[in-house]
């Protein structure tokens, strides 16, 4: 397993859950392949990214309108350039106070010691509906 890769994706698993910004977005490379499917017009910090000040703005859009509960990563798997993290989250959506658990499963792609593809599968039905009205 390469140590860079390792260590990349816990400073990810740290600066998200310390919601640290700064940190967070300096991981990403300056151009990025990133996607998170589901209803972007209920859920603005889902869609297609491609830089580093749109990976910014999706976690800075996910902060307001979101407030974590519980996470739990079940597994972190990792080659040469590739990594996927498996786990459970819940979420409490600001906008209307419903609870969202999902699984989850992030497919991340590592090259130069930064990210350059970003994939987050969740229950994407189950967050568009806790937004629902």
């Amino acid at each position: 397993m390469n140590s860079n890769i390792q260590e990349i994706i816990q400073h990810f698993l740290q600066f998200l859950s310390e919601r640290n910004l700064k940190e967070l977005t300096n991981l990403f490379s300056d151009t990025i392949d990133w996607y998170i499917p589901g209803d972007e017009e209920k859920a603005p910090w889902l869609g297609i990214r491609n830089n580093k000040q749109k990976v910014s703005d999706s976690f800075e859009l996910l902060w307001k309108n979101t407030e974590p509960i519980s996470a739990k990563i079940e597994h972190i798997f990792n080659d040469d350039e590739n990594a996927v993290i498996t786990g459970e989250f819940v979420t409490r959506m600001l906008a209307t106070g419903r609870i969202v658990e999902s699984l989850f499963c992030i497919q991340m792609r590592i090259q130069n010691n930064k990210i350059t593809r970003y994939r987050l599968l969740e229950d994407s039905l189950a967050v568009s509906k806790a937004l629902d009205k």
